[in-house]
């Protein structure tokens, strides 16, 4: 079902366009991070891409309704620099959304009875706290010219929860199953 108001479907037009892009980022970052001699760092960004993704496709859907051109605005960090600063660059893009962009679009849709749109920005927010904090820890490790230590990065496919090493047996944001994660 579409959304009703004009305020949270313009929210969800532009958390897509941002959620877009730094997929898009994510994965060119990641090159760059593998190219400069970190790996996981590399993989951290693929997984992570995955996840926004995830979240992208999440408000795409609560979008619904008709076909129509739309005008996204949306923030993003443009360009390509060492590793350290690429993770400088992820790292305030999802604070951005943790403490400005998410809870103002949640807000809205909760206040608008919105409830695909609450779900979805609820997911994207709790998943994009973890994200901040992975981001730094990699940066602390590239800044000390090492590599993250991890097995395997897990993504759940309904919520982009994400999670080091093992997945959860129920994912603590939207209760999928651990089977359903994702691994990188």
């Amino acid at each position: 079902m579409a959304v009703k108001n004009a305020m949270t479907n313009d929210f969800l037009h532009s958390a897509y366009g941002g959620e877009s892009m730094a997929h898009m980022r994510y994965l060119i970052w990641g090159k760059m991070a593998e190219k400069e001699g970190f790996p996981n760092i590399g993989r951290l960004f693929e997984a992570i891409a995955y996840a926004e993704q995830v979240h992208a496709s999440n408000h795409f859907k609560e979008i619904g309704g008709d076909t129509a051109d739309a005008t996204v605005v949306a923030g993003a960090v443009f360009g390509v620099g060492k590793t350290v600063d690429n993770l400088q660059g992820a790292i305030d893009g999802e604070l951005h959304e943790v403490n400005q962009m998410y809870p103002v679009y949640l807000n809205a849709a909760e206040f608008q009875k919105e409830e695909g749109a609450k779900r979805s920005f609820h997911f994207a927010l709790e998943a994009e706290k973890i994200h901040a904090e992975l981001f730094k820890q990699a940066q602390d490790a590239a800044k000390a010219g090492k590599d993250m230590e991890f097995q395997k990065v897990y993504i759940c496919p309904v919520c982009g929860h994400t999670v080091l090493n093992e997945a959860p047996d129920k994912c603590p944001v939207c209760g999928a199953k651990k089977d359903a994660y994702k691994a990188f």
